[in-house]
């Protein structure tokens, strides 16, 4: 059919010409999406293309479900009160086909994962609230699965239509577009801002030391005074404790002293043993000279024996505690406790304050010319800052203006002829993190109406084309291969609906889109068209999915436009609507218009 050509076409569109992302090819789409047990779909498994996927169904069918699911598997908060009642939890599994994306390999890499010919991305939540994340069949934590899937889905919901009155989206559009010259800008203004603020940080520190300089003059002076005339020694502590111990058992060390000296020095004691030992020897030795060696020991541990009883006399002559030198000890100890507490545990802890006082010291005393050089230091970062500041507004301005261009031009091409869009550019009274520009929407969607402030102006259904616009103009740097839009098409219709239908298949050339609508006119242009449907079976609500082959496209295209007014007109209707799509996408947008 012609229906599969253009189909095929596509494939090998996509298969010859891969989506370049910083110098890397990719080609990850979702391939297929598994959902089990999650709210009203007990079971239900569905096979995506290429292209254009279109989801559609009655009101409270399940398609926001469906969506919610694939959020989930992506990531997303899940909770137990999704889980199908009266089963154990569910479980939902997505998988992408192809893993060539460098991003993806070093991604699997890191976390030891293989690479397969496909992705498996699942999620598993219980009963009881606990959840399960696996990458190719590995349990990883939650937030190695939001890696992956950043880098695999774009979600477009309704909220999104609603960030575009956020006070930074203008930013984000403008610096996004930019691309790599807003990046460099940035990253030039960043470590510019950073200089800046540790220039302007020193200042401040300097300055409230100046308030409090005489007080810590004063502090510093006592404390330095007071360590210097400790004249602390490296290891003093441990001698004086040392000898501190001695003192302190001083009286039994002169009693062991005394009994040593007695044993030698008594009347049949040591000493007078080895006396006659060693005069027997002399004895024997007359008559045997080897007996030499025996004698000279025994003289010797004689001679050593005297010895010591001498010095042991002299010990026991000088007295026992010297209670002067013992009070000495214990002073200069609690002196070094004190110290201590104060200013770290040990001597060498203390010396080392002692040093960063005086140069705190010394610094305090030249702080005027301290204070004088770090205010020319902030006055050259800041001079720098003005300019790198002005750098990143010039360059902000002037992808801005292309953005806006690029809009103005998709949104007069969706119903809004006289429509404009443009970005605000104010300076804020001080520079930030992320430059000085205080950026707004402006919007006017009628002729002769000023350009307002988006919020003031903008109604649901011109916010959804809007975001549409925006999405149309930002999808060459999408890095991204599956967009999906749950229900952007929110508040449009007639004509509307046509041009807004156009844009998402343009968006659906360039890449994979999946698409909940409740509009005729762009489920006409899908690749896939997937119809959600709710029935009751065997007393409980189940959520069916099918892939509508022509036949079914026409009578779902039937129910979208007549409801249950079944007619030829309507089936006409229905044809035509599917004929003019598939001109749109044979022969191109513009041609198809004429």
């Amino acid at each position: 059919s012609a229906a599969s050509d253009v189909y095929k076409r596509q494939l090998l569109l996509r298969i010859s010409k891969k989506v370049n992302v910083e110098g890397k090819d990719i080609e990850i789409m979702l391939q297929s999406l598994h959902v089990h047990n999650f709210a009203l779909i007990e079971d239900a498994k569905v096979t995506f293309t290429p292209g254009l996927n279109v989801f559609t169904g009655e009101t409270g069918a399940g398609k926001s479900i469906l969506i919610d699911a694939f959020g989930i598997v992506l990531g997303a908060r899940a909770s137990a009160g999704m889980v199908r009642s009266g089963t154990e939890g569910f479980w939902v599994q997505a998988v992408f086909d192809g893993a060539a994306d460098a991003r993806i390999e070093t991604l699997l890499q890191e976390q030891g994962i293989e690479a397969e010919e496909s992705l498996f991305l699942k999620r598993q939540v219980t009963a009881a609230g606990k959840s399960q994340s696996s990458i190719n069949g590995v349990q990883v934590p939650l937030s190695v699965l939001k890696k992956f899937s950043s880098l695999l889905v774009d979600i477009h919901g309704q909220h999104e239509n609603q960030a575009l009155l956020q006070p930074q989206t203008p930013r984000e559009l403008v610096d996004s577009f930019g691309g790599q010259e807003t990046q460099n800008a940035v990253a030039v203004y960043k470590e510019v801002y950073q200089a800046f603020c540790a220039a302007q940080a020193k200042l401040d520190a300097l300055e409230r030391q100046g308030s409090d300089r005489e007080r810590l003059l004063d502090r510093l002076a006592w404390e330095i005074q007071e360590i210097e005339a400790a004249g602390l020694k490296p290891g003093e502590e441990e001698d004086l404790r040392r000898e501190a111990k001695v003192l302190q058992h001083s009286g039994k060390i002169m009693e062991a002293l005394h009994a040593s000296h007695t044993e030698l020095d008594r009347e049949g004691g040591a000493l007078e043993h080895l006396a006659e030992v060693r005069e027997q020897l002399s004895c024997a030795l007359r008559y045997d000279e080897q007996l030499q060696p025996l004698y000279e020991e025994a003289d010797s541990a004689w001679i050593a024996a005297d010895d010591l009883r001498s010095r042991l006399s002299d010990l026991l002559d000088r007295g026992g505690l010297d209670e002067a030198r013992d009070v000495q000890v214990q002073e200069r100890l609690d002196l070094l406790y004190r110290l201590q507490k104060k200013y770290g545990a040990g001597e060498e802890t203390v010396l080392a304050y002692l040093a960063t006082a005086r140069e705190q010291y010394e610094a305090l005393q030249n702080l005027e010319a301290g204070i004088s050089k770090a205010k020319q230091e902030v006055q050259i970062a800041f001079s720098h800052l003005e300019k790198a500041g002005t750098v990143l507004t010039k360059v902000r301005k002037k992808y801005a203006e292309q953005l806006c261009a690029g809009v103005v031009r998709h949104i007069r091409d969706l119903a809004m002829p006289d429509g404009r869009f443009s970005i605000g550019f104010q300076a804020k009274e001080t520079f930030g993190e992320i430059g000085r520009d205080q950026m707004e929407i402006l919007f006017s969607a009628n002729l002769g109406e000023p350009l307002r402030p988006l919020a003031q102006v903008a109604s649901g259904g011109e916010l959804s084309r809007l975001a549409l616009a925006l999405k149309t103009v930002l999808t060459d740097l999408n890095s991204v291969g599956t967009m999906v839009f749950d229900e952007i098409d929110t508040g449009v219709g007639g004509v509307t609906a046509q041009k807004m239908a156009e844009k998402m298949a343009l968006i659906a050339q360039r890449g994979q889109v999946l698409c909940i609508t409740h509009l005729p006119q762009i489920a006409a242009f899908a690749d896939r068209h997937i119809q959600i449907r709710k029935e009751a079976e065997q007393g409980r609500t189940v959520t069916h999915l099918d892939v509508l082959g022509q036949a079914g496209r026409v009578e779902e295209l039937m129910r979208m436009t007549a409801g249950d007014h079944v007619t030829e007109a309507a089936r006409n209707t229905a044809k035509e609507l599917l004929a003019a799509a598939e001109k749109c996408k044979t022969q191109g947008f513009d041609t198809a218009r004429q």
